[in-house]
């Protein structure tokens, strides 16, 4: 029988964050208890507040398609919230509403890129950024985001980078894998280098509430002539908890919200009805949950922070923003990848290896906080015991 798989797919990077989470549930099914740092996941549950308004919309027979746009209530709340928040000028007509970040990612760059089309990406970042444009027959190009430079780009590196076949520019902050999180004055660098280029700017700022030590997030699309080049987006998975409600945005001039609406129309329709009306009170009926989840966050970034930087062959920055900490563990004197076998074989902690984010993550494991306390506590002992070993055996 002939292969039946299209070509394009063998593009495709295969997730390196859910081959960890398999190769750990799988241990765990065999007995073993794993501590998983590797899902980029709250372990919060979802608001009570949030739960009701999407029980109350079941109830009351909200169970049908809505607008392929999503419903103008949840439109108009967005493009509220935008306004109110982060300064961006904005309309219903300017938001769609998707099946989270993912789809919003996928639908967008399916609406931008041709093929032979060059999209500059952070590196290292989220691979959708990575994967998408290489289906699509695009290429990718990479800026660096270094230890060195505080994982923040350089301007000059992403100036060499444009060429006349240059799209877009993707920033990503907070950053996932980093936590980096961009100033304004670099963000109003950017935003001059994308206009002096005639580049649009994907701003991904999925993690924009979840800030520590006073970090104050900028959205780009608010800076003097950014929105009508800018694409912002966002969605309820991280700030709210709420992973399986697949609810995102993106808010962009209404020609490219017009646009993607073609791709979304004939990729899920529309986003589940409920869940958008979930979405709704997140945004209107919201008072100290997130903040609350935000103080958690960084007792437990502060607790790990110094406990990493206290073991063996290996430290961190303090990320600025989202729950991740890169840690540098090169001078373990074996790769990321084999780094995070071996803590996943001996300490039966999962992480991810940098690599998989990216050329600049060689050298590094990303650990997700999001966890709880006793976990984070119990999972560094039990790293700090095995690179002891590590390091005992090398002698």
């Amino acid at each position: 029988m002939r292969n039946f798989t299209a070509s394009r797919v063998e593009t495709l990077t295969p997730s390196g964050i859910r081959k960890v989470n398999e190769r750990a549930l799988a241990m765990e099914r065999a007995g073993e208890r794993i501590i998983h740092f590797e899902i980029g996941r709250p372990d919060f549950d979802t608001p009570e507040y949030i739960k009701r308004a999407a029980v109350k919309s079941l109830e009351e027979g909200e169970v049908f398609y809505t607008s392929n746009f999503g419903l103008m209530e949840l439109r108009e709340a967005v493009a509220g919230k935008l306004k109110r928040e982060n300064g961006i000028t904005c309309a219903a007509e300017n938001v769609i509403v998707t099946a989270g970040l993912s789809e919003a990612v996928f639908d967008l760059l399916c609406t931008i890129l041709n093929e032979g089309d060059e999209l500059l990406v952070p590196d290292p970042v989220w691979l959708n950024y990575l994967n998408v444009p290489a289906l699509l027959g695009a290429r990718a190009v990479p800026y660096s985001l270094t230890e060195e430079n505080g994982f923040e780009p350089d301007l000059d590196e992403i100036q060499k980078n444009i060429s006349p076949r240059t799209k877009a520019i993707v920033i990503v902050t907070p950053n996932n894998p980093t936590g980096g999180v961009l100033s304004r004055e670099k963000l109003s660098a950017l935003a001059g280098i994308a206009a002096a280029n005639d580049l649009l700017v994907i701003s991904d700022e999925i993690y924009e509430r979840l800030v520590y030590d006073g970090a104050r997030p900028v959205s780009i699309a608010s800076l003097p002539g950014m929105a009508e080049r800018t694409v912002t987006l966002n969605g309820f998975s991280k700030a709210y908890s709420m992973t399986g409600w697949r609810i995102g945005y993106a808010a962009a001039p209404k020609e490219i919200v017009a646009a993607m609406n073609k791709i979304h129309q004939h990729n899920t329709t529309c986003a589940p009805s409920f869940a958008q009306r979930a979405a709704i009170a997140a945004l209107r009926e919201e008072r100290d949950e997130v903040a609350l989840m935000v103080r958690e966050y960084q007792r437990r970034r502060d607790y790990a922070v110094a406990e990493i930087n206290g073991m063996e062959g290996v430290s961190c920055l303090p990320p600025k923003g989202s729950f991740y900490i890169f840690i540098n563990v090169k001078k373990l004197g074996i790769s990321c990848a084999e780094a995070a076998n071996y803590l996943l074989a001996e300490a039966k902690i999962a992480l991810v290896p940098g690599g998989v984010f990216g050329k600049n993550g060689e050298g590094y494991l990303r650990m997700s906080f999001a966890n709880s306390l006793k976990n984070i506590a119990e999972g560094c002992e039990r790293m700090k015991k095995a690179l002891k070993e590590l390091a005992a055996n090398k002698k």
